[in-house]
């Protein structure tokens, strides 16, 4: 049985990689004051926002967790360094620094509560302050990729940051 991946259509890439069959259902982040916020798709993720992967059995409505859960229940191939604690707490490190550091100012829900004047530049102010310092994370960490030459889950969490933010 495929799994489905309920989101915005950012998540599809890390199923792809793992080479997972799975169902897309697109939730439309502003149709109809946002279907995240459905009293449908609330009860796959209560907190109201997107990703929610129903896969195995459960629900997981993190893009972090998700992607750990998959990398732990299909390892290839890895998202996470393998035999290498530190090169795996340094993908872990720049995810985090995505996903706390850039990724909320990106957020229409904490967008809402900003007045329309001050609404661009202060998402403008927090993104430019978040990727200036990602990138000095990354001027120590990256070959190819966020950390090394293989594409692992800082990857999977930066290149959609870098399209929303433009």
């Amino acid at each position: 049985m495929p799994g489905a991946i309920f989101d915005d259509g950012r998540h599809g890439k890390t199923l792809a990689i793992k080479e997972i069959d799975y169902d897309t259902h697109a939730v439309h982040l502003l149709k109809d004051g946002g279907q995240q916020f459905s009293d449908e798709f609330k009860k796959l993720n209560p907190m109201g926002y997107v990703p929610a992967l129903v896969i195995d059995g459960h629900t997981l409505a993190d893009s972090l967790s998700i992607i750990e859960y998959l990398d732990e229940t299909r390892p290839d191939p890895p998202l996470l360094p393998r035999g290498d604690p530190f090169k795996k707490a340094l993908v872990r490190q720049v995810s985090q620094t995505i996903a706390s550091g850039i990724q909320p100012i990106q957020n229409l829900s904490v967008l809402k509560y900003l007045g329309d004047e001050r609404k661009a530049e202060w998402g403008h102010h927090w993104i430019n302050k978040g990727f200036h310092n990602l990138e000095k994370i990354l001027e120590r960490t990256s070959g190819k990729y966020c950390v090394g030459d293989e594409i692992s889950m800082a990857d999977l969490c930066l290149v959609p940051q870098v399209y929303n933010a433009n």
